[in-house]
């Protein structure tokens, strides 16, 4: 049983850069290499999992706070949350289950204090200091930038996933007790 928290590694960048369609690709490599990925994506919609005229939506619409909706496949807790301030990323991450992953990437979340790789393409003409803070630990872009933090190509899925493996290694070895 694991009682360290998980590795979060936060996936940042200006709205239409490729932050999804780049963990769509990465993801798998992780998996490839035996490494297993949690996901936090914020959004800023209204979401709902839940489809209109299911019972568990009905039951959860009657009042319910939490509804779990269970199938051999999956399952997925929802958690109704009217009166909650700001999102709290420590809390939802500490949702997942330790010793069935490795690493949870965080897709948003900007501003949170956690180690982050900024994706940056020069076409969408937004300064890449605005992305930067003292956890950004690469950057992933489409060509070369002025900045002495590691450099990886944002169109080689394959470069990131190993940026990754390296990273969640020495996270590992820094941790060990």
């Amino acid at each position: 049983m694991s009682t360290r928290p998980l590795p979060l590694l936060g996936i940042t960048a200006y709205s239409s850069t490729g932050k999804t369609t780049l963990l769509k690709k990465v993801i798998p490599l992780l998996r490839q290499r035996q490494i297993r990925v949690g996901l936090i994506k914020h959004t800023h919609h209204d979401m709902d999992v839940d489809k209109p005229g299911k019972d568990s939506y009905i039951l959860r619409k009657a009042g319910a706070e939490q509804t779990l909706v269970a199938s051999q496949q999956r399952w997925a807790l929802m958690t109704e949350t009217p009166d909650s301030q700001e999102l709290d990323l420590s809390y939802l991450a500490s949702r997942f289950d330790p010793d069935s992953l490795d690493l949870i990437l965080v897709e948003g979340f900007k501003s949170e204090p956690i180690n982050k790789i900024a994706l940056y393409r020069r076409i969408l003409n937004r300064p890449l200091s605005d992305l930067l803070d003292k956890y950004v630990i690469a950057v992933a872009s489409d060509e070369k930038l002025e900045t002495t933090l590691p450099q990886l190509s944002i169109n080689q899925p394959e470069q990131v996933a190993d940026f990754i493996v390296e990273w969640l290694q020495n996270q590992q070895y820094s941790h060990a007790g």
